[in-house]
């Protein structure tokens, strides 16, 4: 797959497949759209390319709240086009001046310009350009006048509800971990660094490897005990995750701690690890004492060791 970040650096294709958009995590929805615009593109023989913006639009036409957080960094999110078998990305460096572009002017200054698309895929509540004016509809009639097959690919439903980036941050918001994970058709994974902390959990023999998301906008579950998987090239271990301000010792600072059940436990400080969340426990609640929160979490680990077997 190859990527670019400057459409001076790309030579103008005679002709292609392309779809534009976002896509806020690669969730189901996403995937059959982009797996249908391979399709298509094996059945022409012309390249796939999808054309997306970073950062998230939101972050700059809302930029004095930039309360959007992302279910996936860009990263994570091209490691998943390139394996559903993308053959081109543009990656549009979205600022306030590019918010500024209409509909049109996109499509006839930069889209057709450089990659000349034979056809294009949208899904059904897509929407790009100034005040959102580039809709279905404005697509549909650009492409009778300019000679672009334009495919309007259905909504993926779950409980006849459509899969959307929105709904799946609302259930990992709320909680509901193992909902997100199947409308996203993966399990919710971010990147983070091991870091230092107050090592509170050595002194309750449960020793944790604190973690730092490397993405700034990263959003976390909702506050509770996960059971979560991390790996790295040397490291493979489920364990046991805590999300919150720890309330028992009057912690107010939110934190993400986890457990490993590793035989041996490394020395992981400054590691970059990639955490999968797979199962949600229970609530972060205040105990009594910390002899009342180790018999807790005793208990926690073997659900946590009961339930892992189903991911092996």
């Amino acid at each position: 797959m190859e990527i670019f970040s400057s459409i001076e650096k790309l030579d103008p294709i005679k002709e292609s497949i392309l779809t534009v958009g976002s896509y806020d995590g690669i969730h189901r929805g996403h995937q059959k759209l982009l797996s249908h615009l391979v399709e298509k593109s094996k059945v022409y023989g012309i390249p796939s390319v999808l054309v997306t913006f970073d950062p998230h639009p939101r972050h700059i036409l809302n930029k004095r709240t930039n309360s959007l957080p992302l279910l996936m960094s860009l990263d994570q999110k091209l490691n998943i086009i390139e394996s559903i078998g993308i053959n081109i990305v543009y990656i549009i460096d979205f600022n306030f001046h590019f918010s500024k572009i209409s509909a049109k002017d996109f499509m006839m200054k930069i889209i057709i310009p450089s990659f000349n698309p034979k056809i294009m895929m949208i899904g059904t509540n897509h929407h790009f350009g100034k005040n959102r004016e580039g809709s279905p509809s404005f697509l549909k009639k650009f492409g009778e006048k300019n000679h672009i097959d334009i495919i309007i690919i259905k909504p993926v439903l779950d409980n006849q509800s459509q899969i959307s980036s929105s709904k799946i941050r609302d259930f990992l918001l709320s909680g509901h971990i193992r909902r997100a994970n199947y409308e996203l058709g993966t399990y919710f994974t971010f990147f983070g660094i091991v870091v230092h902390g107050s090592g509170r959990g050595k002194k309750l023999n449960f020793q944790t490897a604190n973690i730092k998301p490397i993405e700034k906008n990263q959003l976390f579950p909702k506050k509770g005990v996960y059971l979560v998987r991390g790996r790295n090239i040397a490291f493979n271990s489920f364990g046991m995750c805590n999300i919150g301000v720890r309330p028992t010792f009057g912690e107010n600072k939110l934190v993400m701690e986890i457990h490993f059940f590793h035989d041996k436990m490394l020395n992981l400080y400054g590691e970059r690890i990639k955490i999968e969340f797979l199962e949600r426990i229970r609530d972060e609640k205040k105990f009594p004492s910390s002899k009342e929160l180790v018999k807790q979490l005793k208990n926690d680990k073997q659900i946590c060791l009961d339930l892992s077997g189903k991911y092996k």
